[in-house]
């Protein structure tokens, strides 16, 4: 495949760079200076009907400066890594800096935030995986499911594994890396019917190999999935419950952070706007990150500020307990950081959850939602509105398939009406949740 990745090596060349930027941007007169830098290599295969597609091997490397003169900031970044753009990079940064005009709120992280301890979090696992392997392991996912009967056709299998190092460091004097690794395998299939074609598709998504769903399961739940789609119809329009597939209700989550985050905050540009303390969800409710969890695919010790980071609440019985905030984010809103530079990760929820089967039967009659469809999300005003298709719901029981429809409401309601968590629980992201079963959208069909 490509060449030898040696991780350990990699961080401690990077760090080497990383440092040494550091020092000429103090040396060319920055008053303050932050440096990321990272390597990642992989492997993807693409097959599709028995055969191979496409082989990538890549290799991306980058380094990125920020450098502060006075309250004033700027940066540069490159594709190269190594010493001769170092110097250029730096200059460029304190350059731009010199230009700009002073940010009160601009600077590094408070010194006494920087993290302290870097525990290993399980989240590096290299995979020796040969290209013929890899295609072996395409084509046994894409075979699996095309065996299903009823399988007309496929837009392919494809497998990549990779793994990084990233190095972060500032001139508080802190200076960490990571190393960190990711596998995926996944199918997509069609098949038709007298009225129509349909597609679905299914993966596994991990950082340890070892936990990768079988090529065979993948494809064969590809293969399901496609097929409850035949027969598809378009629903009545009404005012329905709508539950939400455990891989949609995550977009859920996404957009409450997305509404939370400093930057919508400060800018004024969030429906969730001085919203701390205040309810939102229902009472049995609670939202929270666990970034140092053991193996977590958005796992790190510290954030894109080099804060370190920890459990955060930011959802505490129905009640918003916390936003989301990075250095600069807490500056503009007189707070303190939350160590979310780069994000939350690890989101989990602590609900009473519930069978799906006993959330079909709560809801009776609505709509299964297991696809969404166009970018009608408002996070100024909450509105929500998106292109749908799953199952019509009728004495709570899957009825058949749906298609061509609209659902729409606003989030603070959405939130509000929140009726339960389902127990099927999707672990391949970094957000962990059931199904969603939320009260009373609007369900635009024929």
């Amino acid at each position: 495949m490509t060449q030898a990745f040696d991780a350990a090596a990699q961080q401690a060349l990077l760090e080497s760079r990383v440092a040494e930027a550091l020092e000429q941007a103090r040396a060319l007169g920055a008053d303050a200076c932050e440096v990321g830098a990272s390597v990642d290599q992989g492997t993807g295969v693409n097959v599709r009907m028995g055969e191979v597609e496409s082989v990538e091997l890549s290799r991306d490397q980058g380094i990125a400066v920020t450098a502060y003169v006075g309250q004033r900031k700027g940066s540069a970044s490159s594709s190269d890594a190594g010493e001769a753009s170092i110097r250029a990079v730096v200059e460029k940064a304190i350059a731009i800096a010199r230009h700009t005009g002073d940010d009160p709120y601009a600077g590094l992280a408070d010194a006494e935030l920087m993290a302290t301890q870097f525990p290993d979090l399980n989240v590096h696992h290299p995979w020796q995986l040969t290209t013929d392997e890899a295609v072996e392991l395409a084509l046994a996912c894409e075979h699996a499911g095309r065996a299903v009967e009823g399988i007309a056709n496929s837009d392919g299998a494809g497998l990549s594994s990779g793994e990084g190092v990233r190095v972060y460091g500032n001139s508080h004097g802190f200076l960490a890396g990571q190393r960190g690794s990711r596998h995926s395998l996944s199918c997509m299939l069609i098949a038709g019917d007298e009225q129509g074609m349909q597609r679905d598709y299914d993966y596994s998504s991990v950082r340890d190999p070892k936990r990768l769903s079988s090529p065979e399961a993948i494809g064969r739940s590809a293969a399901e999935r496609t097929l409850r789609r035949l027969g598809a119809r378009r629903p009545e329009t009404g005012r329905l419950p709508v539950l939400f597939a455990p891989e949609l209700a995550s977009g859920l989550v996404g957009h409450f952070l997305n509404a939370i985050a400093g930057g919508a905050l400060y800018r004024e540009a969030s429906f969730l706007c001085d919203s701390l303390g205040k309810p939102l969800f229902p009472k049995w409710f609670t939202l929270m990150e666990k970034p140092q969890e053991m193996g977590g695919m958005a796992s790190s010790p510290f954030d894109n500020d080099g804060v370190y980071t920890r459990d955060n609440v930011f959802v505490d019985g129905g009640r918003i307990a916390s936003y989301m905030l990075s250095a600069y984010s807490a500056r503009r809103l007189n707070m303190t950081s939350t160590g979310n530079a780069g994000g939350a990760r690890n989101l989990r929820i602590d609900a009473p959850l519930t069978a799906q089967a006993d959330l079909l039967a709560r809801m009776d009659r609505g709509v299964l939602v297991t696809e969404l469809m166009g970018q009608g999300v408002n996070g100024v005003t909450g509105d929500y509105s998106r292109g749908a298709a799953g199952f019509w719901i009728e004495n709570g029981k899957i009825q058949h398939p749906i298609e061509e429809f609209t659902i729409a409401g606003n989030l603070n309601d959405m939130f509000a009406n929140l009726m339960g968590v389902g127990d099927d629980i999707d672990t391949r992201g970094s957000i962990h949740t059931g199904s969603w079963l939320i009260d009373d959208m609007t369900v635009a069909g024929g």
